[in-house]
């Protein structure tokens, strides 16, 4: 199962039109280890494939929500698999950040 928690509109670093800018609290309650991912939207951006269209973000959320189960470094070497052949001779077009940790809670450490 995938839980999306949408960022800020707003960047944390750089040029701000408030000193005071105010950003949310979010408070996950877990009783089983819980994958997380953060990530920009390069992956997404990517233009490839057979018609040389977008990754797409709904397309990147499948492939994290497969292999979610995966061991860390298999997840990673998917990853880069999957965006090498998707971009296939194209340029990359974007940064791509793709961060992923797992969280276990504390009656399992």
């Amino acid at each position: 199962q995938l839980h999306r928690i949408k960022g800020e509109v707003y960047s944390i670093g750089g040029f701000q039109l408030s000193d005071e800018q105010l950003y949310s609290t979010h408070r996950i309650e877990i009783d089983q280890p819980v994958m997380f991912y953060v990530f920009s939207d390069g992956f997404g951006d990517q233009f490839g494939g057979p018609a040389g269209k977008k990754f797409m973000t709904n397309n990147f959320r499948d492939l994290l929500l497969s292999i979610s189960d995966l061991p860390i470094n298999e997840q990673q070497a998917k990853l880069e698999n999957t965006f090498d052949e998707w971009k296939g001779g194209l340029e990359q077009v974007d940064d791509v950040l793709v961060i992923g940790f797992k969280i276990y809670p504390k009656n399992l450490e």
